[in-house]
């Protein structure tokens, strides 16, 4: 995480010189509203499903939040969580066992929160040492039974032996019973917790990534995606957060991209080191000509400067798949077909050259005159260019990713009717939640391995993926034998079945049936049955008339009031393509949203309209 902090800093600083990470400020509204919408993918400490959930009910305000919420989320604290966010929001309701903790709590919401407390609380409620107090901590920590009954005694009673400071809490005027429940409560707290000088940091750099991600996401990706470019998987996860923030991710670019991924005009150029075949030592070429002797013209071009510097037909081709020359030249396919002529070309006029300069009775040739080898103009074969998935196909094999696009960008609306979850729902950290339960996932398969059994029957392990990740499928011999067809390499398909989700294996899918849904009407689509819904689609009665105004109906109190901003940011997070209604009740008019503020209606969604502006102020019409 500090090499991403350090990577953003410095394309940050091309664009203003004085930024310093250093001297961000920590309490910065817009980064904490980031924050509080749950928008935390990328940034450390705080990316988890869970985490997200708890961050927009805590809504953090500051650094001492963040410091908190950190320590919190653990096994055991994690129980504090629900009281301490609703004393969070009703600090008014915060009780205190007796008045000497409140000001040792008050800075978590009246909750036990760190070891550092733990030790104040036995220092000041009951005259503890310094020694004394962390002998206690360690105690609780280790689970030592017989050292924690004993120092009870001392905590509620005092202890003669430690002199006139340890006296205990009913000496201090603290009932034994209060003195014996905070203790009790100490713990069942202590063997969990963090201590708050750990935390801090945690907090620090969390929120230093958080504030780049809030003010510059372009640089923070890149930087981000450079660090994860061995895990597939998170590069995937990553380059969604960046659809989702309308950045543009592009294939890489011979003239503007590094050995790293680099921001150039708003966009995230793809690092070439991430590319097959192609090594460390070229890329430093390829950028160390570009700025002597600047931009690329042709490919023809960029063959000749780089000759010499461990250019090999390999490492030009995986270039080439990937779009790196896609703004010098016209097709893809012509390049490739036109390479080894080209190559070729490159050597000959290279060996003529040399020959020329031998040549000790040759005229010599002046300044102003054209070499007389090496034209850039080399002409490639005039050919169709191949087709889209082809391409897509091509960039996922130079650099396991499509670059361009993806093959399921063109069946958002079958995933939206038909999957009833992602391929990240299931591998991720609530993936308990779908442990032996029927899914639908729409996925395009990368990859399958066919094996024979026992019964001489034919079974499969396809590797799948979607927009959110990959998985494994794993498929017996009568659900392949039904499938048919549909189980190829590039296949887009349905595949329901029965998530298997243990502790210490990757998460499988064991398909009951895999449908090609390339070709699927709409009238097909109704017949297929959607796991969580009551019936199956097939049985469901006549589908009834879509209302005029079907959709989400929201109550505000005006069009400037400062919900609107919220509503917003909800919609852009809950991107979809129901609409959204409005209701000003200063005016009583009625407003359709714009296009650009159409949901997704999902019961999250709905949920936090409800929190923002009350349940009777939120209605969905069909």
């Amino acid at each position: 995480t500090l090499t991403v902090i350090h990577d953003a800093e410095q394309m940050i600083q091309k664009l203003n010189a004085d930024f310093s990470i250093k001297t961000i400020p920590y309490n910065d509204p817009k980064t904490y509203e980031m924050l509080s919408m749950g928008e935390s993918e990328g940034i450390f400490q705080l990316e988890s499903s869970g985490m997200k959930q708890v961050l927009t009910g805590l809504k953090p305000r500051d650094i001492e939040d963040l410091i908190a919420l950190i320590s919190l989320y653990r096994p055991g604290p994690m129980d504090s969580i629900p009281t301490y966010l609703r004393n969070r929001h009703e600090p008014e309701n915060v009780r205190y066992k007796t008045p000497q903790l409140a000001h040792i709590l008050d800075v978590t919401n009246g909750c036990i929160v760190y070891q550092e407390q733990v030790m104040q609380i036995c220092r000041e409620l009951a005259g503890f040492s310094y020694g004394q107090a962390d002998l206690v901590r360690r105690a609780m920590s280790k689970k030592k039974h017989s050292v924690m009954e004993q120092e009870r005694q001392h905590f509620v009673y005092g202890n003669p032996q430690e002199g006139n400071s340890c006296v205990g809490c009913v000496a201090n005027g603290i009932p034994a019973d209060v003195a014996n429940s905070i203790y009790d409560e100490m713990s069942s707290f202590a063997s969990y917790a963090f201590n708050k000088s750990h935390a801090a940091c945690y907090a620090y750099v969390a929120y230093q990534t958080a504030y780049l991600k809030c003010h510059y996401p372009k640089q923070f990706l890149a930087a981000l995606l450079t660090s994860v470019l061995d895990n597939t998987d998170k590069v995937i996860e990553y380059t969604s957060e960046c659809q989702r923030l309308g950045i543009p991710l592009l294939p890489p670019n011979i003239n503007t991209s590094e050995a790293r991924f680099v921001v150039e005009n708003d966009s995230i150029h793809f690092g070439l080191l991430a590319l097959k075949n192609v090594g460390r030592n070229l890329i430093n070429a390829v950028v160390q000509k570009r700025k002597q002797d600047g931009p690329y013209r042709t490919l023809y071009d960029f063959c000749k400067r780089m000759r010499g510097n461990e250019l090999n037909r390999r490492a030009v081709e995986s270039m080439i798949k990937a779009g790196a020359f896609d703004q010098l030249e016209s097709s893809r396919k012509a390049m490739l077909q036109g390479l080894d002529g080209m190559l070729k070309s490159v050597e000959n006029d290279a060996r003529r050259n040399l020959e020329g300069q031998l040549d000790l009775f040759s005229g010599m040739q002046t300044e102003e005159e054209e070499p007389l080898f090496g034209d850039i103009n080399y002409y490639l074969p005039d050919c169709e260019e191949y087709s889209y998935d082809e391409l897509l196909l091509m960039e996922k094999e130079v650099s396991g990713l499509y670059l361009s696009g993806h093959p399921l960008n063109g069946y958002r609306d079958k995933i939206e009717r038909l999957a009833s979850c992602t391929i990240n729902e299931l591998t991720g950290e609530e993936s308990k939640l779908y442990d032996n339960r029927v899914v639908n996932i729409i996925c395009a398969i990368v990859k399958v391995k066919f094996l024979t059994t026992r019964s001489n029957s034919t079974m499969a392990f396809a590797t799948v993926e979607d927009l959110t990740g990959t998985m494994e499928v794993l498929m017996f011999p009568k659900v392949l034998t039904d499938a048919s067809s549909a189980v190829r390499e590039n296949g887009v398909v349905l595949i329901r079945g029965k998530a298997s989700i243990k502790e210490d294996e990757p998460t499988k899918l064991i398909a009951d049936e895999v449908i090609d849904i390339t070709h699927m009407t709409n009238d097909e689509m109704e017949t297929i049955y959607v796991p969580g819904k009551k019936m199956p689609q097939a049985q469901l009665p006549v589908k009834q008339k879509r209302s005029k105004y079907a959709g989400i109906w929201i109550r505000v109190p005006s069009k400037e009031c400062e919900q609107m901003k919220t509503i917003r940011n909800l919609t852009t997070i809950f991107d979809g393509g129901e609409p959204i209604y409005f209701v000003f009740t200063d005016t009583g008019m009625r407003a359709a949203a714009p296009k650009s503020m159409w949901c997704n209606p999902t019961p999250r969604f709905v949920s936090e309209l409800e929190l923002l502006l009350g349940k009777e102020n939120v209605a969905k019409k069909s």
